[in-house]
């Protein structure tokens, strides 16, 4: 697969063509993804890139860069915040690219993320994989998190599903972390979606998190929606069962899902899907009606 070389925040990215998506990937550090925008639109990157903004941990100053990354969870330090700061192995065979990082001897893991040619325009498929290079079996999920451009919002269905003949028990949960407050502005519960909007003037961090339905998450900023989809599993998730999660502050915004939680024996990996697609939609409202009518049938 052809790429051109590109300069973006003085990271160094081969840019791959795919599917009428152009995709940005930095060659030394990772494996990461800081550049998504679609062909007719290159200086509009989907992504948030933050070379600034950093986390002390006991192995050195981590970065969180900015665009997709692969984490392990649940969250814990300082095994979620391994450095991810060295030079990455490309691979590049017909029409797939796959990124793999360095291997993490105090975690036992060794993460990889693949992307290919989705089933239509403007997707492709991204296949997070995190291998157990140690000698004993080790429980983890993985987690895909996308930092998104400023100024947007995040969109999350719920809609109800009956889990008893008679719809006696409960079907829907909403996740909170100790510093989320619930009447935070950014927040909106709707009657069968939720939105969590980025706000540069609101530095509180925000996270909620839940099981979604359909199985999507978007982000909506400047007329485009970004949307991941995935498969869940019938398996245990972490954060009481979350397939999906978004955390903001006044800085960005993390569009996440999670995948199931699982315990890997050496040599085996687990495997995470998302299916991502960019649309060009114009306006959308915070509202039930527009979510339905522009991005319900994604």
């Amino acid at each position: 697969m052809e790429y051109i070389e590109k300069i973006i925040g003085n990271y160094r990215l081969r840019v791959f063509n795919i599917n009428k998506l152009l995709i940005g990937i930095p060659i030394d550090i990772g494996p990461r993804i800081l550049y998504l925008t679609t062909t007719e639109d290159p200086d509009f990157n989907l992504f948030n890139i933050l070379p600034e903004i950093t986390v002390e941990t006991p192995e050195g100053i981590w970065h969180i860069h900015g665009g997709h990354r692969l984490w392990t969870s649940p969250e814990d330090m300082p095994r979620t915040y391994s450095l991810d700061d060295k030079p990455v192995k490309l691979e590049n065979r017909n029409d797939k690219v796959t990124i793999i990082g360095n291997p993490e001897y105090n975690n036992n893991v060794l993460k990889k993320i693949h992307i290919e040619p989705g089933d239509e325009e403007y997707s492709v498929k991204v296949t997070h994989e995190i291998v157990n290079i140690g000698r004993w079996p080790i429980e983890y999920a993985c987690w895909a998190l996308s930092v998104m451009r400023n100024n947007g919002f995040a969109v999350i269905p719920v809609k109800p599903k009956r889990v008893d003949p008679h719809g006696l028990l409960p079907d829907r949960y909403i996740v909170i972390w100790p510093y989320t407050i619930l009447r935070d502005p950014r927040l909106y519960l709707l009657d069968t979606y939720i939105a969590i909007r980025q706000d540069t003037s609101i530095p509180r961090a925000l996270k909620i998190s839940t099981k979604a339905n359909p199985n999507w998450i978007a982000y909506w900023v400047q007329g485009y929606a970004f949307i991941k989809k995935f498969i869940e599993e019938k398996a245990q998730y972490p954060d009481y069962g979350s397939t999906v999660e978004v955390y903001t502050n006044d800085k960005f915004l993390e569009l996440e899902t999670v995948g199931p939680l699982k315990r890997i024996h050496p040599g085996d990996s687990n495997i995470h899907v998302e299916i991502w697609k960019v649309m060009k939609i114009g306006d959308l409202e915070i509202s039930e009606e527009d979510f339905e009518k522009k991005l319900y049938k994604v």
